[in-house]
């Protein structure tokens, strides 16, 4: 009897579970219909999910007005280098060409952008000094044998060739290319050929080359060094100086889409209403090699700058041993600032984690792996693949013939003799062990960039597709070189490294002191840095104030007459083009005007230059009403940029810099 029971209660309760479950199910399908009843025919407007939109979202902040000393501190302009203006014309007779030239010069020019510019710089000016007719320089890095596309020469790849040729019309002759006749008696090599270093004198082209010019009627030059003529000239060459900058800052414009493209970079940074900084880490391999800086990274990437050091000491570029102590190099100024320093020096200086920092320099090695520190502390870091889409990319470069689909080959086998003996003989590491004989040797560990130096000491010829990357980097760089001379300030990780090459950070601080001497540039010695890091490598993350306003002095000092002094001493020597003062400038009358600085052989360094024509000192003093009526209206309407919860005394914004915690992480690309 009682089973029974159970039985039918049992029952009943299944039951009741099963309509329960029932009208569960059809409450979910009524819901359901609902909402797409609701999703069709409801006049509420949905928004569509938009990267660039939720981009330029999060770089909206709280104001402070630009009027405010915190403005004024991290972006206002050097109120003593206003009276400085550009003026690179010539200041005394200078005769247009002569039509009887002596012959014409055709040179080749090897390195990246660097070297480039600065090189077509010094071409032109040796052309003028020997009076003669220049062919256009062509340009290895972006040949046709280069993967380039076809619509482009070598020259007209990278800069306006036009623009380049009418510009400089009052200075010198130049031709796309030379005659027919004189092009076939090229190809057969009957004109002589010469090979000038960066470092050569007028005396050595007046009494070497222009003979051989004269009697060849054409001459060849190869450029290797980024330059062919000296940096300082006597005080009697002064226009000539004053050409290479009319060369570098008005006769050398990149191509129009190039041009397009960079102004377009720079609109959509101001776009955002904020300031921002350019910063350029400067880790190239053939400097780091140079100066021995292998240590300072890990893995590969020390291998591989050790190698290139191998070569150039082969080479005899440099005289030195192959293995040195990297930190002592750099407690010597001679290695880089790490993004993770500069990142430190910026917090110091007071830029707060939302400053916008455009990342220059298309290749910096060890990948992104060693901007990760830098990305932790200021999470608004942006580069020209951010700011651009693919198709604009695209369509800078041009048509381009495909590669074949699949480049890569397996290498050949070796023998298990032969792997064991290589096992053998493979010495003491830092290099990569090879994999194990019986281990399976997978294509991707042989197809990535430094694959190569697990398997051999020989560095493997570059491939078509990197020397078409080659060419590719010379855009990219044209486009880094517009936003960073627009930049509202510049901070260079490596330049004036001694190695006697151009850099792009010179150049580009060379550029802007010629446009706007007063914007705001970091000159930072990396020396005294280097010694402030030292003392509190136990602790950088929470340094004591001490510290952090003696960085805030030394970047101060940098900015300033000081910071120009020494760029002189120390920069102009080795590239003209980094600190084209005062050839190529001139002050506006003012009560300011500083006395000439000079060096112990007499050279002027600071001070001294020439009074500026007076349709000058009527702009410059028209401009400066304008300004302070702009500034007194800001005053009143304008805010801008930051948030912070402080006030804007020094010892408020002291104290929230000097403690830093960064608990952000960022997963690593295991193939960087």
């Amino acid at each position: 009897m009682l089973t029974s029971v159970n039985l039918r209660a049992k029952l009943v309760f299944k039951s009741k579970i099963k309509w329960a479950a029932l009208i569960g199910l059809i409450l979910m399908i009524v819901s359901l219909l609902v909402h797409l009843l609701l999703a069709n025919y409801s006049n509420v407007n949905l928004l569509e999910y938009s990267a660039m939109a939720s981009f330029s979202e999060d770089f909206t902040t709280k104001s402070v007005r630009k009027s405010s000393s915190m403005y004024r501190k991290l972006w206002g302009v050097m109120t003593p280098l206003e009276p400085l203006q550009p003026y690179s014309n010539p200041r005394s007779i200078y005769p247009a060409p002569n039509e009887e030239s002596t012959g014409f010069i055709y040179a080749k020019i090897f390195g990246g952008f660097e070297k480039i510019r600065s090189s077509i710089c010094d071409l032109v000016t040796i052309s003028r000094l020997l009076n003669a007719t220049l062919v256009t320089p062509e340009i290895q890095e972006s040949t046709r044998s280069k993967g380039i596309s076809s619509k482009f020469k070598s020259f007209s790849y990278l800069y306006n060739e036009e623009q380049f040729i009418v510009s400089l019309k009052n200075d010198v002759t130049i031709v796309k290319s030379l005659p027919v006749k004189l092009k076939a008696a090229r190809k057969r090599n009957e004109f002589p050929t010469f090979r000038p270093k960066n470092s050569a004198s007028p005396s050595y082209y007046i009494n070497e080359i222009l003979p051989k010019l004269k009697e060849a009627k054409v001459i060849g030059l190869v450029l290797t060094d980024g330059g062919c003529l000296q940096s300082i000239l006597p005080p009697s060459m002064a226009e000539y100086q004053r050409l290479r900058c009319r060369v570098a800052f008005h006769g050398l414009q990149f191509r129009p889409e190039i041009q397009v493209l960079g102004r377009r970079m720079v609109e959509r940074l101001r776009a955002w209403g904020l300031p921002f900084l350019a910063f350029h880490p400067g880790l190239v391999r053939d400097t780091l090699a140079y100066h021995g800086c292998a240590e300072l990274f890990q893995d590969v990437h020390t291998e591989l700058i050790q190698h290139r050091r191998a070569q150039m000491i082969k080479q005899r570029i440099i005289n030195e041993e192959l293995s040195i102590d990297s930190h002592v190099r750099k407690r010597n100024g001679s290695c880089p600032l790490m993004p993770e320093e500069v990142g430190l020096v910026l917090r110091a200086m007071g830029y707060p984690p939302n400053t916008i920092i455009y990342l220059a320099g298309s290749e910096t090695f060890g990948g992104q792996r060693v901007l990760i520190p830098l990305r932790a502390m200021f999470s608004k870091i942006v580069d020209y693949t951010s700011l651009c889409s693919k198709k604009e990319l695209f369509n800078i470069i041009g048509p381009e013939e495909p590669l074949p689909f699949d480049m890569f080959q397996m290498p050949p086998s070796k023998s298990d003799t032969q792997l064991k003996n290589e096992w053998n003989k493979a010495g003491p590491r830092p290099r990569p062990l090879p994999p194990p004989p019986d281990r399976p040797i997978y294509r991707h560990e042989k197809e990535g960039w430094y694959g190569w130096i697990t398997e051999t000491d020989k560095e493997p010829e570059p491939s078509l597709m990197d020397l078409r990357m080659q060419a590719h980097r010379l855009i990219w760089n044209a486009l880094d070189y517009i936003v960073s001379v627009e930049a509202d300030a510049f901070l260079p990780g490596f330049h004036n490294d001694g190695s006697g090459w151009p850099d792009f950070s010179s150049l580009v601080m060379g550029q802007r002191l010629y446009e706007i001497a007063s914007s705001r540039t970091y000159r930072p010695d990396r020396k005294v840095l280097a010694e402030l890091f030292d003392s509190i490598r136990d602790d950088i993350y929470n340094p004591k104030h001490n510290w952090t306003h003696a960085v805030r002095e030394h970047l101060t000092q940098s900015l300033s007459e000081e910071g120009l002094i020494k760029e002189s001493l120390f920069s102009k020597p080795t590239s003209f083009l980094s600190h084209p003062l005062p050839e190529c400038s001139c002050m506006v009358s003012s009560s300011g005007n500083p006395n000439p600085v000079r060096d112990v052989n007499g050279r002027l360094l600071y001070g001294g230059e020439d009074k500026c024509p007076d349709w000058m000192q009527r702009s410059f003093s028209v401009s400066m009403k304008e300004t302070e009526v702009e500034q007194g209206e800001v005053d009143e309407t304008e805010p801008i940029i930051y948030e912070t919860d402080s006030d804007n005394s020094e010892d408020s914004t002291s104290k929230n810099n000097t403690t830093l915690f960064f608990d952000r992480d960022e997963e690593l690309d295991p193939n960087d």
